[in-house]
């Protein structure tokens, strides 16, 4: 089969998209037949390099997918050969307990991403375990199948079940313009928030403005803490929703109001920030972490996805064989929403 790969660590110029071993099923897994799938962020800090994760190279990128079941192992009862199907990334070694259980904080030693930590799904064919596999309704093209799932759930777990915004608040959303940005405006939307969103350019923000924002802030012209003091009249925001980390993270607290709400999946920008305690304690704020979702969580999503209530913007279709180009487009922020990838052989 065709799968795309790197052999080391490293700028775009690593990836190659050739030949690789088809894969073997074992007897928990579903081969999938992969008719699209889609980069997130985390696909290019794996390429870049990790800090403490050791990759078996050749290393098979992706944790986004849909496709159609082609072949099950023996212990396999979940999907069967013909179901349509999508990825979740989020995985646990056999005999542990799912990550995470409910909102049980305490992470399972054997949880694992897909892509990340071992073999991803951007290849003509991928074995993964059945029961991080999500039916597909027929209705559902594959580029919208193959692009949802990891950013959706992100941003549901954040919003609705870590944050627990409530209708009537006012939800600051940075970044609205990648995967977990332009899925939080449309959750805080749907959940009867007030939606405050943060992009690059007028365009990205009228994109983001369909999705549900009720104000955009061009962070590339303006101060978006002034903004958001002028916009809501020196209250400040509920809930700020921010993946980026250092580069936003001490404004993210001067834009909340007292005892408001940062909740934070990611560090595109770096994880280090300085912590300003002081803000923290003096205006009683709270600092959540969020992580993906539980597969119930996800199910939740995906099937107002299905639905039609949400959607997955799409940037650009590329074939894998262009995936350096798809990479670039990630790194260089062009466009609004997700970049799906498809197999040559699909095209």
């Amino acid at each position: 089969m065709k799968a795309v790969q790197f052999t080391e660590h490293g700028d775009r110029d690593v990836i190659e998209y050739g030949d690789f071993p088809d894969p073997e099923v074992g007897r928990d897994e579903a081969l999938v037949d992969v008719k699209a799938g889609a980069l997130n962020h985390l696909d290019v800090w794996t390429r870049r390099g990790l800090p403490g994760l050791e990759l078996p190279f050749p290393h098979v990128p992706g944790s986004d997918m849909a496709g159609v079941v082609t072949d099950v192992g023996e212990d396999v009862t979940r999907v069967s050969p013909g179901d349509r199907v999508a990825l979740l990334a989020g995985a646990v070694d056999e005999g542990q307990s799912e990550f995470p259980r409910r909102d049980d904080p305490t992470l399972s030693s054997g949880f694992y991403v897909i892509g990340e930590d071992s073999r991803g799904v951007h290849a003509e064919y991928a074995a993964v375990p059945a029961r991080n596999l999500i039916p597909v309704p027929d209705h559902v093209p594959w580029e919208v199948a193959g692009s949802t799932a990891l950013v959706f759930q992100t941003a549901w777990r954040m919003l609705i079940h870590r944050a627990e915004v409530q209708a009537g608040e006012r939800v600051l959303v940075h970044g609205a313009s990648g995967g977990v940005g332009h899925a939080a405006v449309q959750i805080a939307d749907y959940a009867g928030c007030e939606v405050y969103a943060t992009a690059s350019s007028e365009e990205k923000l009228e994109y983001a403005a369909d999705c549900g924002a009720a104000y955009g802030i061009d962070y590339a012209e303006t101060d978006f803490v002034d903004e958001i003091y002028e916009l809501t009249e020196g209250r400040g925001v509920d809930v700020v929703v921010d993946h980026i980390g250092e580069a936003t993270y001490e404004g993210s607290l001067k834009c909340l109001r007292k005892g408001g709400r940062f909740v934070t999946c990611g560090t595109t920008s770096g994880p280090n920030p300085d912590a300003a305690l002081n803000r923290i304690f003096y205006n009683q704020l709270e600092i959540i972490g969020s992580t993906m979702a539980t597969p119930e969580q996800a199910e939740e999503v995906l099937e107002l996805v299905w639905d039609g209530v949400f959607e997955p913007r799409i940037r650009a279709t590329l074939p894998m064989s262009e995936s350096a180009r798809a990479h670039g487009m990630i790194e260089n922020r062009e466009g609004f929403g997700k970049v799906v990838v498809i197999p040559d052989s699909e095209l």
